[in-house]
């Protein structure tokens, strides 16, 4: 099955909406209505937030964020993955690595000098596609902020 990466566009958001929320139900979570809507709006934006379609038959099966970040250790921005999710139909199609290899295309002509991101220790699935295209070396620490 051929798998092709994209911007998001604006024609995407139901289908965006309906993966972006399927991501945050996987990770045991919940976001406001309102949190769904900024996040859109920022990927359609000069916010330095971007967002990615994974397709498959004309269908959206995949969808990543990411942004550019300033790095105190290297000239040029790293890239974070912020959010990929594959619809879970799907998985095991191809989704998931080509969203990385596109986001990895992009990063890298931008100038990035490194596309990073994290998990979950338990996201068994994600975990055994992520170790096939890429390295780690970090443990990720969290100190929950309320901004309310």
């Amino acid at each position: 099955m051929t798998t092709t990466v994209r911007p998001l566009e604006i024609s995407d958001k139901d289908r965006w909406l309906e993966l972006f929320k399927a991501y945050i139900v996987f990770y045991e979570s919940e976001l406001t209505s309102e949190q769904f809507e900024l996040t859109w709006n920022r990927i359609h934006s000069d916010f330095n937030m971007y967002g990615l379609v994974a397709e498959q038959d004309g269908k959206i099966v995949g969808i990543a964020h990411y942004l550019y970040r300033p790095s105190t250790w290297a000239v040029n921005d790293f890239c974070y993955l912020e959010d990929l999710f594959v619809d879970p139909a799907v998985r095991g199609t191809g989704a998931g690595r080509a969203l990385i290899k596109g986001l990895e295309e992009i990063a890298t002509a931008a100038g990035s000098e490194r596309l990073y991101w994290t998990t979950a220790p338990d996201n068994a699935t994600a975990r055994r596609l992520y170790d096939s295209v890429a390295t780690t070396n970090r443990v990720q620490y969290r100190i929950p902020l309320n901004q309310k």
